[in-house]
């Protein structure tokens, strides 16, 4: 599948609104919706973000957003992408960032928030890597405790990553004289909390304690390993 084949399209309707809830559904595996039918319409009409990425007319991605600010400035936060199992590592994900970026940027705003798991390599790699998104926060617990098959039990840490729309902005700087520091992360976190709880646990523990306490301090992230580890520039 290339980009290409992809469509990706605001969403209005009820019944389109629901489809992105089934498909959230099938993403995480979870058996209460991630979001309801009546939010994304309530989000989409007042002027927030709700697509689809259709493969020849079937939905196999989703996101939406609101309006929010970072830095003292218009963002969008883009709180809910989901690309279905089959099709992730084509594109998708990429084309659904850069349709966020052109849809906020024709607005005059300034920044794309979102959240992560910083215990999921993917996606560091492909935040921090691949759109070189600058790492603004550690949340600890952001959400509370979720429950689907993705995030299991587990503690709901989060980065927040800020994206400038124009593609031009520089990243955020080390600081001077700073040194650089690795921090490890599990191979495979998702399978880890199915296989062993209290491994998955202990993880958390280390990169919230290593990572969170790095930022607090005034590091700042400045690239992730192709074998899983963070680097983080901190004050000498």
């Amino acid at each position: 599948m290339g980009d290409s084949e992809i469509e990706i399209r605001l969403l209005e309707s009820a019944d389109e609104m629901a489809a992105v809830g089934a498909m959230f559904q099938q993403v995480w595996g979870s058996v209460t919706p991630l979001v309801e039918t009546e939010l994304l319409c309530a989000i989409a009409h007042s002027g927030g973000y709700v697509i689809g990425a259709y493969d020849a007319g079937n939905i196999v991605g989703a996101s939406f957003g609101f309006l929010g600010r970072h830095d003292g400035e218009d963002a969008l936060h883009s709180h809910v992408t989901g690309i279905l199992p089959g099709v992730q590592h084509t594109g998708v994900g990429r084309a659904i960032k850069e349709h966020q970026r052109g849809w906020a940027a024709e607005r005059g705003i300034r920044w794309i928030t979102w959240t992560f798991d910083p215990l999921v390599r993917r996606n560091a790699w492909f935040n921090i890597e691949v759109l070189h998104a600058d790492v603004a926060e550690y949340l600890e617990n952001f959400y509370g405790s979720m429950g689907d098959a993705i995030n299991g039990d587990d503690d709901s840490d989060r980065l927040l990553v800020a994206w400038p729309t124009d593609p031009r902005a520089e990243r955020r700087h080390a600081p001077d004289g700073a040194r650089t520091i690795e921090i490890e992360t599990p191979d495979d976190i998702v399978r880890l909390r199915r296989t062993d709880p209290a491994a998955a646990a202990d993880w958390r523990r280390r990169v919230r304690a290593e990572l969170g306490e790095a930022l607090e301090a005034g590091g700042v992230v400045t690239g992730f390993t192709r074998d899983g580890s963070y680097q983080v520039a901190v004050p000498a």
